[in-house]
């Protein structure tokens, strides 16, 4: 019984540790890059990523009792709350950024955008040919 007990405690900082490394690379992506975008796509994945490896570890050293239901809920809700609200605020950054153009390329009409990428799958089919 008690190499159970090392196994899970082993296994629970494993995901614990796996989690603040994800958070200190999160720390590393929104402090160095330029763009809020990049920025706050580093910031998302993070979030989601990280929290939820720690509540999974916080699982693992609970065990299963009414805890780890609510801690369940918990990453149920943030995995539906993060994306949405990081989607929300990169379309009021790109519907309100003057300067997008700078940073990435706008396409007026889809029809262009369809037409490259036609272009790149047929480009890809001869090369594999």
């Amino acid at each position: 019984m008690e190499t159970l007990e090392w196994i899970k405690i082993g296994i629970g900082c494993t995901f614990l540790l796996c989690g603040i490394a994800i958070f200190f690379t999160e720390l590393f992506g929104v402090f160095h890059f330029k763009y809020v975008l990049n920025r706050m796509h580093a910031a998302a994945m993070g979030d989601t990523l990280g929290i939820t490896s720690c509540l999974i570890g916080l699982m693992i050293f609970s065990g299963f009792n009414y805890t780890t239901l609510k801690i369940l809920l918990i990453i149920i809700f943030l995995w539906c709350a993060s994306p949405v609200s990081s989607h929300v605020l990169a379309r009021l950054e790109a519907a309100t950024n003057e300067n997008l153009s700078e940073h990435c390329e706008i396409y007026e009409d889809l029809s262009v955008l369809e037409q490259e990428l036609a272009d790149r799958e047929t480009a890809e089919k001869e090369e594999i040919e």
